[in-house]
Order: C-alpha cells, then sequence, then structure tokens
C-alpha cells in the first residue's frame, strides 16, 4: 500500500471561499480519481506530550490518501482533478511537507522494512 500524506499549515489570510474551494477540488479529485482507496484527514492534537514541545510549529492538519500502489499515486498525481487540487493547495497553504510512504501493517518490521 502506498500513503500519500500531508502536514500543512493554512494561510493565516485565507478567506472562508478560498476554503471552501479547497475542500470541494478535495471532494472532487476523491470521488473522481479511481485509484483513491481510502482519504483520511486530521488536526494537530496538543495534549501536554512531552514530545511537542521539541516539534517544529510547521502544521495543523494532516491528509493521507491510500493507494493499492505506486501506479495507482502516479495515476491520482496526474488527474487533471489533482491538477485543480493543487492549484488550490498552493494558495491555501503557508506551509506544507508532502511525503509518500510504502507500506502496511507491524509485518512489515519483520520483513526489513523499518530501522
Amino acid at each position: 500500500m502506498m500513503w500519500h500524506v500531508v502536514l500543512m499549515k493554512p494561510r493565516p489570510d485565507l478567506s472562508d471561499d478560498d476554503r471552501r474551494a479547497l475542500i470541494g477540488a478535495l471532494e472532487h479529485a476523491v470521488r473522481e480519481i479511481p485509484t483513491v482507496r481510502d482519504v483520511r484527514i486530521g488536526r494537530r492534537l496538543r495534549h501536554g506530550a512531552g514530545y511537542e514541545a521539541v516539534m517544529p510549529d510547521a502544521a495543523d492538519f494532516m491528509l493521507a490518501l491510500a493507494f493499492d500502489d505506486l501506479s495507482g499515486l502516479q495515476t491520482y498525481l496526474r488527474h487533471p482533478a489533482h491538477a485543480d487540487l493543487g492549484a488550490r493547495f498552493n494558495h491555501s497553504f503557508s506551509v506544507a511537507w508532502v511525503y509518500d510512504f510504502e507500506g502496511g501493517g507491524v509485518e512489515v518490521l519483520r520483513a526489513g522494512g523499518f530501522v
């Protein structure tokens, strides 16, 4: 399984209209691009854990999209619906980190796919 993970911080001056347009573009992309298998979105949670003090303040939200394989991810990235989402994304965030991961469950550890 492939995971496309985005950590992001919205621009402080992002308008409600731009926010709605971004959400609409994301909904359109995940509905129209058949290789998207799962979508998870979350807001950063701060609860007093020690590591929070040493983490950069670089992300308020995370988006994770799952694909069966690299080909599915590449199909998503090349799709016209992703092009619209990307344009809105670039306009909406002051900071964004985007990473792609290949993985599965804890069995990946035994297979030598971690550390």
